[in-house]
């Protein structure tokens, strides 16, 4: 059987993908890569296979995907555009120089119905990822799906100026007024399910030209069943805190000097609020609207609506 390489095999999407994975496939069929192997201590008893290897260190990527068939890779955790891109790229001809034949890689569903632009300076790295994917596969070297995962319903707070459901605000300050077009919010944990069957599906049918796994060479898009508006995202954190939350618009440079950021949009010292705005520009046009029903279809199920998993966040 092909053996399937995670990296990084850490995070909530990574660790997710994991654990939905090994109830598909067998243990010993994973090849685990991670900055700290010790985390996957549990999993190397099950079976698979573990290694070392850190985005930030590229020394360490070095034959690190040696024998590894198939390639799930989660995009560095980061918005930086050109030191995420070179950080993919770096990982990316490492693995083709081992070997690899296909390549799956987490995206972000930003770009609307599978645009290749976008304003959200979050996406750029994943486009050029993409991009770099596609002209690979063109050359004959690798074959590729990337996967746009839908904005995680548990990612509100970045969205939201930081809105904590354990100590909540009455008011949400940020450069959007709250109307529609919305976000597709999908759990994080369904996509981890679903990029899981995605995968276990490729290695149990890995003809490239088999109708059984119509997604080789493809950008697809998965997210939650509707869109919500940012006001109704934020009427909703309201009601899970039994309180009535509203928002205020302010600009962009004004919310890049609020300061509650701390140091959450700095990066390699360097402050990236103003470029997280984006976001909020980008869900203004939509880009962040469309429905998609890959991922139900992939679960074999109704996604879990965006209130149902803030409730359940909401008891923890």
């Amino acid at each position: 059987m092909p053996k399937i390489g995670i990296f990084p095999a850490a995070g909530g999407l990574g660790s997710s993908i994991i654990d939905h994975l090994v109830q598909r496939v067998p243990a010993d069929q994973l090849i685990l890569i991670a900055r700290k192997p010790d985390s996957l201590a549990e999993l190397s008893r099950q079976g698979a296979a573990v290694r070392r290897a850190d985005y930030e260190d590229p020394s360490t990527l070095d034959r690190v995907f040696d024998g590894v068939d198939v390639l799930m890779l989660i995009s560095y955790a980061s918005f930086e555009i050109q030191y995420r891109v070179e950080a993919h790229q770096a990982a990316i001809d490492c693995a083709r120089r081992s070997g690899v034949k296909h390549i799956f890689y987490s995206s972000l569903a930003f770009g609307g119905d599978l645009a290749d632009t976008s304003v959200a300076h979050v996406m750029g790295a994943h486009l050029r990822t993409e991009r770099y994917l596609a002209e690979l596969q063109a050359q004959g070297h690798i074959t590729y799906t990337a996967i746009r995962e839908g904005l995680y319903s548990e990612s509100f707070p970045i969205y939201t100026a930081w809105f904590d459901l354990a100590d909540p605000v009455d008011e949400i300050t940020i450069p959007h007024d709250g109307s529609p077009p919305g976000v597709t919010w999908a759990k994080r944990d369904e996509l981890g399910e679903a990029t899981a069957n995605l995968v276990a599906a490729y290695v149990q049918n890995p003809d490239t030209n088999s109708l059984s796994f119509p997604y080789v060479n493809r950008v697809l898009l998965l997210s939650g069943p509707r869109a919500y508006s940012l006001r109704e995202t934020v009427e909703i954190l309201g009601r899970a805190v039994g309180k009535e939350v509203r928002i205020r618009e302010i600009s962009t440079g004004e919310y890049a000097a609020l300061p509650t950021h701390g140091d959450k949009h700095t990066y390699h010292g360097v402050d990236l609020a103003r470029e997280w705005a984006t976001a909020w520009e980008a869900i203004q046009h939509g880009e962040t609207a469309v429905v998609s029903p890959l991922l139900g279809e992939l679960l074999g199920r109704e996604p879990e609506d965006y209130e149902t998993t803030i409730r359940g966040l909401a008891r923890e």
